[in-house]
């Protein structure tokens, strides 16, 4: 199955919370799902108490809307989560931030992760001095991400490093607003995830 190209708002609906797919609407009184507090769809408004295999499929359909990520990239994450030291939930949070798309978003460049997956596939960011066209890539600590020379009067970026204070940058984040870079000074941990995720359902899903 190919990348979900429909309406980004029905995501947020379906999982009942915000999962940020839309920039700067979501921060808004237009956002879908402070208008309608219910599921997409015909049967949307019924009540549905999830219990079990239930609540830990959707756990997975939630982080993976949030991050962009296929359901086979999604499994491959898991798999190396849990080949590592560590706590396997935490282990694969810490992959999913780590994705370049993710922190190009973080740092503020991009309005949402999809912008953020774009932007990365033009060629608008070097990593550490190298130019990267690969939103996956897994940064590490010490790159430095930075805006390439050319797309530094792209009004758009602009709009979004104006917006991103705003926001907040992650502390494992460090943002030179001025240089257009950003660097990575540190591995991000699980108190640096700040979306309502249950990382321990996942665990329990794939362990079956």
């Amino acid at each position: 199955m190919g990348r979900y190209i429909g309406p980004v708002c029905r995501l947020c609906r379906r999982e009942g919370a915000q999962l940020f797919l839309k920039g700067e609407r979501c921060f808004k009184d237009k956002c879908a799902v402070k208008r309608r507090q219910y599921a997409p769809g015909q049967h949307g408004r019924r009540r549905i108490k999830l219990q079990g295999y239930g609540l830990q499929l959707r756990e997975k359909q939630k982080v993976k809307r949030i991050y962009g990520v296929l359901e086979r990239q999604f499994r491959l994450y898991f798999k190396n989560a849990a080949a590592r030291r560590g706590v396997t939930g935490e282990n694969l949070l810490s992959m999913l931030e780590r994705r370049l798309d993710n922190v190009v978003y973080r740092l503020g460049f991009a309005a949402s992760r999809a912008q953020a997956r774009q932007l990365v596939n033009h060629g608008h960011f070097t990593v550490s001095g190298r130019t990267v066209d690969i939103a996956s890539m897994q940064v590490r600590k010490g790159d430095i991400v930075e805006l390439r020379e050319r797309s530094r009067k792209n009004v758009l970026l602009k709009a979004n490093l104006d917006t991103a204070a705003g926001r907040g940058i992650p502390a494992w984040l460090e943002l030179d607003p001025a240089a257009y870079k950003g660097t990575v000074t540190a591995l991000p941990k699980r108190d640096d995830v700040v979306m309502p995720v249950q990382e321990n359902l996942i665990v329990e899903l794939y362990s079956k």
